[in-house]
Order: structure tokens, then C-alpha cells, then sequence
């Protein structure tokens, strides 16, 4: 996914609560050569703005570090079940990728 600015005449687009997604999210988990892993989660459409409320409140939900690089987000740990069952709450689809 690029990040060129996506621009859009529809008014609810980006908005909270209606998610356009044109395919489905990925979650993904990675574990580096020491520590307990990285959960990414992938190709989120949204504002950059929104992205970073979300993921202040998905960081506190989860109890758990986190950040957002290249426009994905990063949290400290394995919470591909939790963050599956939060983000199909939010209205987005989810693909597991690699186990």
C-alpha cells in the first residue's frame, strides 16, 4: 500500500465508525531474534489522524505497547486473538496471515 494522499467526494468517508476497506486488514505476527514478537496489523485505510486515536485506544485495551510505522501498527506481544475480535467489532474484515 502506498502513501500517496487518497482523495474521495463521498462525506463519510474516514469518518469513525465506517470503515472503507477495500480489502481485508492483516494481522500478523512476527517474533525477531529476542523478545516475545511484534503483532503488526496491516493495509488499515484510514486517516492518519484516526489511525493514531485507534491506536492509543486499542494500546490501552490491549495493556500493551505500541506504535505506528510505515502506516501499520506495531504492538508488543502476540494479540492476534484480541485484536481480531476488536477490529471485526469496529466493522473491519480480518485475514490472519502467517499462522
Amino acid at each position: 500500500m502506498s502513501d500517496r494522499p487518497v482523495y474521495s467526494t463521498d462525506p463519510d468517508w474516514g469518518r469513525p465508525g465506517t470503515p472503507r476497506q477495500p480489502e481485508p486488514v492483516r494481522l500478523r505476527f512476527a517474533r525477531g531474534a529476542k523478545g516475545s514478537g511484534v503483532t503488526r496489523v496491516e493495509r488499515l485505510v484510514m486517516h492518519p489522524t484516526h489511525k493514531d486515536q485507534m491506536l492509543s485506544a486499542l494500546k490501552k485495551h490491549l495493556g500493551c505497547g505500541g506504535t505506528l510505522k510505515d502506516g501499520d501498527f506495531e504492538f508488543q506481544g502476540d494479540h492476534r486473538d484480541k485484536l481480531e475480535k476488536l477490529l471485526a467489532a469496529r466493522g473491519f474484515k480480518v485475514k490472519r496471515v502467517g499462522g
